[in-house]
């Protein structure tokens, strides 16, 4: 009971501290890292973190960072020089990100080798450049979220097919990749470890996409290929010869 009664009290103190947090700057900047997490959390959650309040509550043994919807550019990314045990960052956005580029990308890559998770949904301004940094040097990924960057063409994919041998999950759908990239990844040192795959909307995809990810990636069990008008029936045939029964737990496709 008393255990409880004093988290929620934590917790309405850290929710006031939040609503005038310029006020107590500088007393913020001294708390303990585990009260720092709190914060973040409660300003994510919220969607207010900025590049202007951000070195207050970041910290060297952050490991998780959610940014969705925060009003962050590269010049808060830079911030994360500190942040060298970072395991999980989330810059997605329900429109469009133009603020975050692939040089704030670069910076991260260089100080967060530990990474495993990292979500650039709709960061539109994230170009080949900043993926091939985080594949580079973040070796540890895990799980990559790419949907929706204009930017990305095929040597993203190339770069982590030959970089990120623990990779399981990749999303680049609505992205500009074509054939190549995705045989390059799937024919990768990830290639037994890749278990989810969405290249939907991928307007350049044909059939030799979807069988070489059948080929190459004995483990998949989630492929959606949907909305890419170059794939044609002949991928639907691929599934059911190459594809062990029950294997799949979710495909999606659209036959044109």
């Amino acid at each position: 009971m008393g255990e409880a009664f004093g988290s929620s009290l934590l917790d309405l103190c850290l929710f006031s501290l939040v609503k005038s947090l310029s006020r107590y700057a500088t007393d913020v900047q001294t708390l303990p890292a585990n009260l720092k997490d709190k914060l973040i959390k409660i300003m994510s959650l919220q969607g207010i973190i900025t590049d202007e309040n951000m070195s207050q509550v970041l910290h060297p043994g952050l490991q998780k960072l959610d940014l969705r919807d925060c009003d962050i550019s590269d010049n808060g990314l830079i911030m994360l020089q500190i942040c060298t045990q970072l395991r999980e960052i989330n810059l997605s956005s329900s429109d469009c990100k133009l603020s975050v580029t692939s040089e704030g990308l670069k910076v991260i890559a260089s100080s967060c080798p530990h990474l495993t998770e990292v979500c650039l949904r709709r960061c539109r301004n994230i170009s080949d450049e900043g993926i091939v940094a985080l594949a580079q040097q973040c070796r540890l990924l895990q799980i990559i979220n790419i949907s929706g960057c204009l930017g990305v063409t095929d040597a993203s994919l190339q770069a982590l097919g030959k970089n990120c041998k623990f990779l399981h999950s990749v999303d680049f759908s609505a992205t500009k990749v074509s054939d190549a990239g995705v045989i390059g990844l799937v024919n990768g040192v990830c290639s037994h470890k890749l278990k989810e795959i969405h290249m939907d909307r991928c307007v350049n995809l044909t059939d030799d996409a979807v069988e070489s990810v059948l080929i190459f990636c004995p483990h998949i069990f989630i492929l959606l290929f949907h909305g890419c008008p170059l794939i044609t029936d002949r991928s639907r045939e691929a599934l059911q010869q190459l594809v062990c029964p029950n294997q799949m737990k979710q495909v999606t496709w659209t036959v044109y």
